[in-house]
């Protein structure tokens, strides 16, 4: 990894990273792209702490960014001690793996906060990006930030009518009290073997199979995690009919992040 310091910003050369491909795939949701001298700019959150990052060929700029925030907070977040390069090249043992890298090389697997995840693939049910971003974006300005699990857990889903999140409103209350009264310990299904943190997720009303795994996925950095849309369904009967290639583990949802970015892609290209 390498930085360095220039006025308030940190300057960062980074191969095998793209802002629209990591930022704009539908793995995270408070991110916003504004119009900049760059090839691209977007302004967001984590832990609720705001950054404006921007791109330009493989140099990243973190505006306003201390050295310290920057390897303690975002380093992490965007997963940058991570080597792709050596992931795409192990995917690419794999013709449709080896495209997907190939179309989408700059995709990183963000590692966010748990509780947040939570929520936003609560509310990803049955939506599509703009709308989720729609909802979140109305609950962190009703509170002036995203809110805790006992923050949410005190309202009821006609309280929260305002985020218009329809029969995800329900789900969203019960999710807030399981993890606010210590039910559901996210922390602890962390840690637990894949299959016991699914299960675990599951008991939390509106969390299927789907959400469990991009929760585990991209809520707790469980490589291992695979979620399964409409998408994937569709490369694994096609592509996969035997399996999904057993040298991806445990990395095998890092692949699907290509191969999701690559067939949707294709898809609206034809």
């Amino acid at each position: 990894m390498k930085y360095h310091s220039e006025k308030n910003n940190i300057i960062l050369c980074q191969n095998d990273f793209s802002l629209d491909e990591t930022l704009d795939c539908g793995q995270a949701f408070r991110w916003k792209k504004t119009e900049s001298e760059y090839d691209c700019t977007y302004t967001g959150f984590f832990l609720n702490k705001n950054l404006k990052i921007s791109q330009k060929g493989n140099i990243f700029i973190f505006h306003d960014t201390s050295e310290s925030d920057f390897l303690n907070i975002w380093a992490d977040y965007f997963d940058l001690n991570t080597d792709y390069g050596e992931l795409k090249r192990i995917f690419s043992r794999d013709e449709t793996l080896k495209k997907a890298c190939e179309f989408a090389g700059g995709i990183r697997l963000l590692r966010q906060n748990p509780w947040e995840s939570l929520i936003s693939f609560i509310i990803s049910q049955n939506n599509n990006i703009p709308r989720i971003k729609l909802i979140i974006d109305r609950l962190c300005s009703h509170y002036g930030y995203f809110p805790s699990a006992e923050e949410l857990s005190a309202e009821t889903p006609e309280s929260i009518d305002y985020l218009k999140s329809g029969f995800r409103a329900k789900y969203i209350i019960d999710a807030s009290q399981k993890v606010s009264s210590g039910e559901i310990n996210l922390s602890e299904i962390k840690l637990l073997p894949l299959d016991e943190a699914r299960q675990k997720l599951i008991t939390i009303k509106g969390v299927g199979k789907k959400v469990s795994e991009c929760v585990l996925l991209f809520g707790m950095y469980r490589t291992d995690a695979f979620p399964i849309d409409v998408w994937i369904k569709r490369v694994l009967e096609n592509y996969y009919p035997e399996g999904f290639p057993e040298y991806t583990h445990p990395y095998e949802g890092i692949a699907q992040q290509y191969l999701f970015h690559y067939i949707r892609s294709q898809a609206s290209a034809n």
